[in-house]
């Protein structure tokens, strides 16, 4: 998959994503605002705008910190591969020097 391919794809799964956290917010407004009998279809309807903004905004700021949260780990995991990769080449390195270092020593003692 080519980089522009995976960047609409990633768009599109964000308005996926964002469709559906839409229609969880109205869901759960609805659900709210149900158990206000009181209220005007005015009021209501307000009221399930603001419940539906208010999810979304706290799901962003979720999503936001999720993203941070995962660049932070994937740093820290690049970090700690880079130094187990050059330990592994120094030890490969160590080890092949004492393998020639033995061998000559071996052939200069025969």
């Amino acid at each position: 998959m080519t980089g522009e391919e995976r960047a609409l794809v990633q768009e599109i799964e964000g308005h996926l994503l964002l469709a559906a956290a839409r229609e969880e917010g109205r869901t759960a407004a609805a659900r709210a605002v149900s158990r206000l009998g009181w209220l005007t279809d005015t009021q209501r309807d307000d009221l399930e705008r603001h419940f539906e903004t208010e999810y979304l905004a706290l799901a962003r700021t979720s999503w936001r910190r999720t993203a941070e949260r995962a660049e932070e780990l994937r740093h820290s995991y690049e970090a700690r591969y880079r130094a187990l990769r050059q330990r592994l080449v120094a030890w490969s390195v160590l080890g092949c020097a004492l393998l020639t270092a033995t061998s000559l020593l071996v052939l200069v003692a025969a």
